[in-house]
């Protein structure tokens, strides 16, 4: 059973991202150790104690649709209610609609956790607080009064529309409409599909955030406005009114997130209200909707990155205690009677490690990346977009790794358990199922990398990514100037993958500057990957630094593994960078 990893998660908050210095230096207003302490225990505590238990009744049970109405696997109603009124919805959100205002850095640790427990569960809240965000940053004073206090408070929760059948990714082709009103409201009718906890009975109310057309918009992705629709329209008192013309016409049948209802939804076809059409209300400025659902999109990047890092931490400490369990063969050195555990093979060892490190190092990078939110908006002039530019560069990479990772780690802790992991009971099997998401939802990984090699390492004409490796070349100097024996060949290991990510960098914006974008893209996800493993690893020599500080070496073995074991695939990345776009351009005519 899982159980919160309280202490790794604190030490990488503190210690790596930076939240011990931001506290230090009083950036983030009254916020203390003793608080931060207190939310993570809780937090893993009701991670553990709560949701974890039923993540298995999730998978078996599933969603159901059953006379047009969704019913989510048992006890589920229960747990959502008592995590909200635990208040975990409202962390980060603005005092004024009833929020706690705390730092990103405090509820993407808590993310972690939750989606450790059950992922499927997660996902309803995580729309919600995204849909939060979309709405405070873009909606209008009447709708955030209306709105904001029931869905901080997590009474009410919200989702995010953007897919059709035809528009997955190229939402510039969608085919969902509005229509004006005279009273300033709008008309939708469409189809949406793959809509994440679209329809429920959970709470009173669903607010959706759903992109549509206008009969004058601009072509493509110019022309598209957002609206909030939601399931009961609400009445001047607060109360709830008539059922909108909207509803979820089926559920999807998926290999993993059972739990999860993912809807195909129906809006405006005359099925309930007395007109056809969902009624929807205008957010931020027409034809600019986009825009609007990007502040949505971006915060979700990052949590769908936290679900690679609570997979991979849920799949590590199941085949660590298997391997702990399980006994095969006799071990070199093994000196006990009768058979030893496999953990004591080294090809456990080996694939033990390496899940323990891809995780670690996940959870370094998008702790890093919520830290850099964080500065970004207690900052201001240019140490504010310093953070912002920092935070830019490190989502798709947070996204994408760490989501990678969680696939990786579960189908390691699948070989782990053998014929067993292949076996549903032992639930090794479902931490993979659900894992193989999240690469692609919320952009593709594919999307992710053309995203950081087209947009994000030109910020500032290239000079933030290198300042950024000079940051991280830095980390390797303190490596090489330790006492510490333990390191090993860690200081040249990570030197040269940083070398390494260094040369791909300056080839890449070579290309983009020469106009030769199709390079560069042939090139863009071993880049990504590169970069995800560079920072592995000098954040892993981070956390042994630090731990140094602290007269422990818990954490100076797995970063030695990590630079003599994964770091040596940076050579061959950056050579695929570099090499790979003639060879992929004349393969291509394989599928002429």
């Amino acid at each position: 059973m899982y159980k919160a990893p309280v202490e790794d998660i604190a030490f990488t908050l503190n210690h790596v991202a930076g939240l011990k210095q931001a506290l230090g230096e009083g950036k983030l207003g009254d916020l203390s150790d003793d608080l931060v302490d207190a939310i993570l225990l809780e937090a893993g505590r009701f991670a553990s104690d709560a949701v974890a238990p039923l993540g298995d009744i999730g998978d078996k049970q599933g969603a159901r649709l059953v006379d047009g109405k969704v019913e989510v696997p048992p006890g589920w109603d229960k747990l959502y209610r008592d995590w909200a009124a635990g208040g975990w919805n409202s962390l980060t959100a603005s005092p004024d609609f009833g929020g706690q205002g705390l730092p990103h850095m405090l509820n993407v640790a808590a993310l972690e956790m939750w989606n450790a427990g059950s992922m499927a569960f997660a996902l309803g809240p995580t729309l919600t607080m995204g849909a939060v965000d979309a709405l405070t940053a873009h909606g209008s004073d009447a709708l955030k009064q209306i709105y904001l206090p029931k869905m901080v408070s997590g009474e009410w929760m919200g989702t995010m529309n953007l897919t059709e059948p035809h528009a997955g990714s190229d939402l510039g082709v969608m085919k969902s409409r509005a229509e004006r009103r005279d009273d300033g409201t709008y008309r939708i009718f469409g189809q949406k599909i793959y809509i994440t906890w679209g329809e429920h009975e959970v709470t009173d109310n669903i607010i959706h955030l759903v992109l549509a057309r206008l009969p004058d918009a601009p072509a493509g992705t110019r022309g598209i406005s957002l609206f909030l629709v939601p399931k009961y329209l609400v009445n001047e008192d607060g109360s709830l009114g008539a059922r909108n013309d909207l509803y979820c016409h089926s559920l999807e049948h998926k290999i993993g997130i059972h739990g999860s209802p993912t809807c195909t939804m129906i809006y405006g076809d005359g099925k309930f209200g007395s007109e056809p059409g969902a009624i929807g209300y205008l957010v931020g400025e027409e034809n600019r909707g986009l825009a609007c659902m990007f502040t949505m999109m971006n915060n979700a990047r990052l949590a769908v990155g936290m679900q690679g890092v609570a997979i991979a931490e849920a799949a590590t400490q199941k085949a660590i205690q298997y391997a702990k369990d399980r006994t095969q063969g006799k071990a070199p050195g093994w000196t006990g009677s009768g058979m030893s555990p496999i953990i004591e093979h080294p090809d456990v060892a080996r694939m033990l490690v390496t899940m323990k490190a891809l995780t670690q190092g996940s959870r370094a990078i998008c702790y890093s990346c919520a830290h850099a939110t964080d500065m970004s908006h207690h900052a201001e002039g240019d140490e504010a977009r310093h953070w912002a530019e920092r935070a830019a560069l490190l989502t798709p990479i947070a996204k994408s790794f760490a989501t990678d990772a969680g696939v990786d780690v579960s189908s390691l802790g699948i070989q782990v358990h053998g014929g067993m992991g292949f076996i549903e009971e032992t639930g090794a099997a479902r931490l993979w199922r659900d894992s193989r998401i999240a690469p692609i939802y919320e952009g593709t990984n594919g999307i992710q990398a053309a995203d950081l090699v087209t947009r994000k390492l030109p910020l500032s004409d290239g000079k933030h990514v290198r300042g950024f490796i000079g940051e991280l070349k830095q980390i390797a100097e303190q490596v090489r100037g330790s006492n510490l024996e333990g390191f090993g060949e860690t200081a040249d290991r990570l030197a040269a993958s940083l070398a390494d990510l260094e040369q791909a960098t300056d080839w890449l914006l070579e290309r983009l500057a020469a106009g030769d974008s199709a390079s560069a893209l042939s090139g863009a996800t071993p880049y990504q990957r590169l970069f995800g493993l560079a920072l592995t690893g000098a954040y892993l020599a981070k956390a042994a630094l630090a731990e140094e500080e602290h007269g422990r070496d818990k954490r100076l073995s797995l970063c030695r593994f990590t630079a003599e074991n994964l770091l040596a695939e940076t050579v061959a990345l950056k050579d695929r960078v570099i090499s790979g776009a003639e060879s992929l351009k004349a393969a291509r005519a394989l599928f002429a």
